[in-house]
């Protein structure tokens, strides 16, 4: 659960979103594989969520990336939010809209 809350350090912590997770993973990756598998799928989600807000920011040129910047952060907090849960509860929980760098 802690990968997942942890992308939330990124209102305290430039780049906190990835790092944080990232620090988790690696602490605790051969310890469980759930962690592992639940702390790929984190990282994984906040490397995309990066990728998909550089590309609004882009795009604000055209007028659009605002409201896809808006858009990308309630997606980003809503499924972070639903991640925690379910790991919490033991499930396993896979994000939507995910490129999968780590497998």
């Amino acid at each position: 659960m802690l990968c997942h809350l942890l992308a939330l350090s990124t209102f305290i912590v430039p780049l906190g979103s990835i790092l944080g997770p990232l620090v988790m993973w690696l602490i605790k990756k051969d310890q469980s594989p759930y962690v592992d598998a639940q702390g790929k799928e984190s990282l994984n989600f906040q490397i995309s969520i990066a990728i998909y807000a550089i590309v609004a920011s882009i795009l604000i040129l055209i007028l659009i990336g605002g409201i896809l910047l808006i858009g990308i952060g309630i997606f980003w907090l809503v499924f972070v939010i639903i991640a925690s849960t379910k790991a919490n509860d033991g499930i396993v929980y896979r994000y939507p809209l995910t490129i999968r760098f780590l497998k």
